[in-house]
């Protein structure tokens, strides 16, 4: 098959066009990178106006208006290879907006793709009108939304979040849906809020190339390395904050037994090298599945806190733990990590269950052929 993946988040459709091409298909991958995260593309268009001065210009001439001139150039460059963006068997957008364009441009350029190609599909993986509608509901417990809903923390904190349920996003959803062949969801939390919906052809786990991935059998010889990547944009969706705050006890119960090591805001090379030698990896609160970020420290054999919420188990009929599930609740958080502290072969036994579970149910050729049989269900 010929296909083209648009977009990318977290190294998700790099690993599958991996997965893809090791099964033999014609696969090419288009985007932006994923803004500081930095991934390969074999067609690379490059974000203006982001940074400096430039920014400066490009906030006054949004100001005075309307006028989005890294969206004009992103769309500029799209159609400047147009001609490589023709006579695919499937074309995969990453997202409701896949190239972080205004939403009239993403409306164009989708167009494109869709008049000449045979067959479009949505892959729900991030924040898109959906997500946000479900995480805006009382369907959940808890959502990446929780700080807004009840208060915590400013609305201003949320924009890049609450913008996809705005007039202009929810046009583009509207668009996107009438025009695309079927919507795959990446984990449960993408699952859960497109249940019922007509275009939904089900869940596919995120493809992991582990052998990209360096492997080191956890050991411990005295000191646990607990790491910490923030990325300063989704902070508050995150609930990061429960996980500083439980460091901070953390590191007064046990301040001989522990090595705690924060990161922000690295290239995706820098920051997965990173956290090699770390025991534990705190990756994020609200969530019930594990996303990719997750994903890839369980491949390297690390106990990550993170989303393994009831429905995730039951969904992968698992009665062991391979991750720990995270509540947006500091004592809970402390007191886990205090029993893994004082409890070292705990954290050997479920970083190797962790890794296991990576292997069986997210490698990248395995997913890439469940992609595959997805798609020939609707070609």
């Amino acid at each position: 098959m010929k296909i083209l993946l648009v977009g990318e988040y977290s190294r998700l459709h790099n690993s599958l066009q991996e997965g893809l091409r090791q099964l033999n298909h014609d696969v090419i991958l288009i985007s932006t990178g994923d803004y500081f995260k930095d991934y390969p593309s074999d067609i690379r268009l490059q974000r203006k106006f982001e940074n400096g001065f430039p920014k400066k210009i490009k906030v006054a001439l949004y100001s005075l208006f309307k006028w989005d001139i890294t969206s004009y150039y992103i769309k500029k460059q799209f159609f400047n290879t147009a001609e490589k963006l023709k006579d695919f068997d499937v074309v995969q957008l990453i997202n409701e907006s896949p190239f972080g364009a205004s939403p009239k441009d993403e409306i164009e350029m989708i167009s494109f793709l869709k008049k000449h190609n045979k067959k479009l599909f949505l892959l729900s993986c991030g924040t898109d009108f959906m997500s946000v509608s479900h995480a805006l509901s009382d369907a959940n417990a808890y959502s990446i939304l929780t700080g807004y809903k009840d208060g915590t923390v400013p609305k201003a904190h949320y924009k890049y979040i609450l913008k996809y349920v705005s007039a202009p996003f929810k046009k583009l959803h509207e668009f996107v849906y009438k025009t695309i062949d079927g919507i795959i969801a990446s984990d449960i939390d993408y699952h859960l809020p497109l249940l019922g919906h007509p275009k939904y052809i089900g869940l596919i786990p995120n493809p992991i190339n582990s052998s990209k991935l360096e492997y080191i059998p956890l050991q411990i010889d005295g000191v646990i390395t607990i790491f910490m990547g923030i990325n300063r944009s989704n902070y508050d969706s995150k609930g990061m904050v429960f996980f500083e705050e439980a460091i901070k006890i953390i590191k007064q119960k046990y301040q001989e037994k522990i090595w705690i090591e924060v990161v922000e805001n690295l290239p995706y090379t820098k920051y997965i090298k990173k956290y090699n030698n770390a025991h534990i990896v705190l990756d994020q609160v609200y969530a019930y599945d594990q996303g990719y970020n997750a994903l890839e420290a369980m491949a390297k054999g690390k106990v990550v806190f993170t989303g393994a919420e009831k429905e995730f188990m039951e969904h992968y009929f698992l009665e062991e733990n391979v991750a720990i599930n995270t509540l947006p609740d500091v004592d809970y958080l402390v007191t886990e990590l205090s029993r893994l502290i004082e409890n070292p072969n705990t954290i050997i036994a479920i970083g190797k269950k962790a890794r296991s579970f990576v292997l069986e149910y997210h490698a990248h050729d395995v997913v890439a052929k469940r992609y595959i049989e997805t798609w020939k269900k609707s070609i």
